[in-house]
């Protein structure tokens, strides 16, 4: 039997799964070998188990946890799919402040006045915390980015049906910029967070003459300290540095802010 494979979704912007619909070429293979049994982008079938459930967006409310403990009970391999999914993203930013003050934000200050006690929303407004999946649930592998790679899902998947384990270095981004022969962004007064950034983008923003603003996360031995060190050299205040690690990585790197 073909193995099973479904797509969940959580908080975010599904990008990820229709970067997935957006790889004609790799899919037609794909479906020659494993069976699609769920995905709310593309298809309506349902199944009660799965040999790899693939999990987008992060979790922001209980309900949303005991669904996600739902999908691993009922997977064999269970992975995280995008930057939301693996560190909650830019929505993690929202964490810093309590949920009633982000309610204010976005609504007023006279909102909440206006809203009726059995609304729906408003408990999630008031206990919100933003979570990558891995915080609730096991995670057997993490695809990063935002979006992911086509290149790194059909790795994944392809050594999953052969029953090999998938590999992703945990190389900078500086690694795949030496490949492609850009020249340091460093040298040409910006800066960047490629050296403390996953890599397998193939570096895909410096390609383009941006710089890496850290979606596909933070390296496990990324050197934090010297690389604010570098920002501040470069004359970046620390509320700039804040920000430009809280962008995608705010929810790998609270607890230390004292370092900003």
């Amino acid at each position: 039997m073909k193995p099973k494979i479904a797509f969940f979704d959580f908080a975010s912007c599904e990008g990820c799964q229709l970067a997935v619909l957006n790889c004609e070429d790799i899919l037609l293979d794909l479906l020659n070998l494993v069976d699609i049994v769920e995905f709310r982008e593309a298809i309506s079938e349902k199944a009660p188990r799965y040999d790899v459930a693939f999990v987008e967006g992060s979790i922001n409310r209980e309900k949303d946890a005991v669904r996600l403990r739902e999908i691993r009970a009922r997977s064999r391999v269970l992975v995280a799919l995008g930057a939301c999914a693996c560190g909650g993203n830019v929505q993690a930013r929202s964490n810093a402040l309590p949920p009633v003050e982000n309610y204010d934000r976005v609504y007023g200050k006279d909102a909440r006045n206006r809203v009726q006690v059995d609304n729906e929303f408003w408990p999630y407004w008031t206990h919100a915390r933003v979570q990558p999946i891995g915080d609730v649930v096991d995670v057997d592998y993490y695809l990063r980015g935002c979006p992911i790679a086509p290149g790194e899902f059909a790795h994944l998947v392809k050594s999953l049906i052969v029953g090999a384990i998938p590999s992703f270095p945990a190389n900078a981004v500086c690694v795949e910029c030496k490949e492609n022969g850009n020249e340091c962004v460093f040298d040409h007064g910006d800066t960047c967070m490629g050296q403390i950034t996953w890599g397998g983008c193939g570096a895909v923003c410096v390609n383009n003459g941006y710089r890496c603003d850290g979606c596909r996360g933070l390296l496990p031995h990324a050197n934090v300290d010297a690389h604010r060190a570098l920002l501040a050299e470069r004359e970046l205040s620390p509320s700039d540095i804040h920000n430009r690690y809280g962008l995608f990585l705010s929810a790998q790197t609270r607890g230390k802010e004292a370092r900003v």
